[in-house]
């Protein structure tokens, strides 16, 4: 003998009907219905909105109120200043975010790096960074060196790529 979907049934006595209200005292919910006497919850329509307290300042309205959002796709920096690029690294050296990792500049590498243009520098570096702003690029190319944008897997991003994008990084 097999089962089958239209063989399967709830055992005697698991479902049970619904009490009909309101129908008269000999259905057994009648008179007040189950509702109590009066009061604005034994109304048609009765009761009150979610979140009333009675007249009480709600709660919702007790909290202070929050301003603004949080950019959920905010990429957060590590910000790198020329002067600390001037102090760090001897003429013509390439500046890389390992490097500044191994020159302590940098605790971690898990985010991008922006160099920014605090301090002055006064000779030649080729830097390759995940940023540059515009002041920052100016500096380092006239002191004679370049400034390389990379993505975050450390490939060289094109000139032509990196200004069709949002512009400076």
């Amino acid at each position: 003998m097999s089962i089958h979907a239209n063989d399967l049934a709830p055992p005697p006595g698991a479902r049970r009907a619904r009490k009909r209200l309101g129908r008269g005292n000999s259905a057994g919910g009648g008179t007040y219905a189950g509702k109590g006497l009066k009061g604005q919850k034994s109304r048609s329509g009765g009761g009150v909105r979610p979140g009333f307290e009675g007249g009480q300042t709600p709660l919702v309205r007790r909290m202070p109120a929050l301003r603004g959002f949080n950019n959920r796709w905010r990429v957060p920096f590590q910000p790198v200043n020329t002067g600390t690029l001037e102090a760090r690294f001897e003429d013509g050296a390439e500046v890389t975010p390992e490097a500044l990792r191994a020159a302590g500049v940098l605790r971690h590498l898990r985010e991008p790096v922006k160099i920014l243009a605090r301090g002055d520098l006064s000779h030649a570096l080729r830097v390759r960074a995940h940023g540059f702003s515009g002041a920052a690029r100016a500096r380092i190319e006239a002191a004679g060196g370049a400034a390389v944008l990379i993505d975050r897997e450390g490939a060289e991003i094109a000139p032509a790529e990196a200004s069709a994008g949002d512009g400076e990084r």
